[in-house]
């Protein structure tokens, strides 16, 4: 693999990032900002709100992550973005400048998958990560187990159905006032509550595939909810809250179990922003330990969106000469296949 400097930018949803990664594992400087105090209003994010805040802040990222990085833009070997999926107006505001970036310095640009990013954030803490192994991602738009046996190639073995993991938190957080993100909120309460106290449907949970369903699980809560009200009986949120995040979590670990022994492997790859949750990480290691198996995610700060992610995935895309033209277009519904 040969050395490359890659600028790497992230605006994918709700975060505009940007940041100077080394060879797919150093991180030279990066900065962000984030837009939840802009959609914490609103329950969830506003793709029109999400584009003209890209538009307002990404050229100052930029500069941010290039002076913390010591770097200029002749110093680059290449500028990579997110090419999907995400938000369509959002996309097209990071591969604009990409475009323009790579125009203006003479520097290819590659495209990366946003799922694939979340992948390639483990490399942060985890530098000598190889496949094969398997990945639960799971984030508020995607919930979905891969098997990488090499890097690039990727099967998908399942997907959610319906919600994603984040956005079934999101939702049931908005339902009972308690605001957004809903992922810290339901994991905070669940902390004091009993993941036994209420009996959750787990969907699902004993067919022969690979993939998740959490509509029905969230309906059911919401009739809860509606149950109790109409009775005039309170709600123990911390009850609720544990009940909820253990039944989505016995069929992510259940699954992603099953995965590992099925693909034969010795390694899971945690992903997204639900991968921040402590609950799923223990259990995740309970699972690994058990087994005798190796667990790695990323540091905290790198599980939601970020550009350390995308220029890790980069480096890959960059020593495989896959780059893109600047007739490129944004691909909001990208798949991993």
């Amino acid at each position: 693999m040969n050395s490359a400097t890659i600028l790497a930018i992230e605006t994918s949803c709700d975060e505009t990032a940007a940041a100077v990664v080394r060879d797919g594992r150093e991180c030279l400087g990066q900065a962000l900002a984030s837009q939840i105090d802009l959609h914490a209003r609103f329950g969830g994010v506003v793709p029109e709100i999400a584009s003209r805040s890209h538009q307002e802040v990404i050229n100052p990222i930029i500069e941010e992550a290039l002076e913390r990085s010591g770097k200029s833009l002749a110093d680059l070997d290449g500028i990579a973005v997110t090419q999907g999926p995400g938000l369509p107006g959002a996309l097209m505001v990071g591969m604009a400048t990409a475009k323009a970036l790579s125009f203006g310095a003479s520097k290819p640009l590659i495209g990366v998958n946003h799922i694939e990013g979340h992948m390639f954030a483990s490399f942060f803490d985890h530098p000598d990560l190889s496949p094969p192994f398997i990945s639960l991602v799971v984030s508020g738009g995607h919930t979905l187990l891969v098997y990488v046996s090499d890097w690039g190639k990727y099967e998908v073995l399942g997907e959610t159905l319906d919600d994603a993991a984040g956005e079934a938190f999101d939702k049931i957080s908005s339902y009972l006032g308690l605001g957004y993100p809903g992922g810290p909120i339901i994991e905070n309460l669940a902390k004091k509550g009993d993941p036994a106290a209420i009996k959750f449907p787990r969907a699902m949970m004993k067919t022969r595939n690979y993939n998740f369903s959490l509509s029905g699980l969230k309906t059911s809560v919401l009739y809860y909810i509606a149950k109790k009200k109409s009775a005039d009986e309170e709600i123990n949120l911390e009850d609720l809250a544990a009940s909820f995040q253990e039944a989505v979590f016995d069929v992510q670990v259940s699954k992603t179990e099953r995965a590992i022994r099925e693909k034969n492997v010795d390694q899971l790859v945690l992903a997204g922003g639900v991968g921040a949750n402590m609950r799923l990480r223990e259990r995740l290691s309970e699972v690994v330990k058990t087994n005798g198996w190796r667990l790695y995610y990323p540091p905290l700060a790198l599980c939601t969106d970020n550009a350390f992610m995308i220029g890790a995935a980069a480096w890959f895309g960059y020593n495989r000469g896959a780059f893109l033209g600047l007739d490129a277009e944004t691909k909001p519904n990208m798949t991993l296949n």
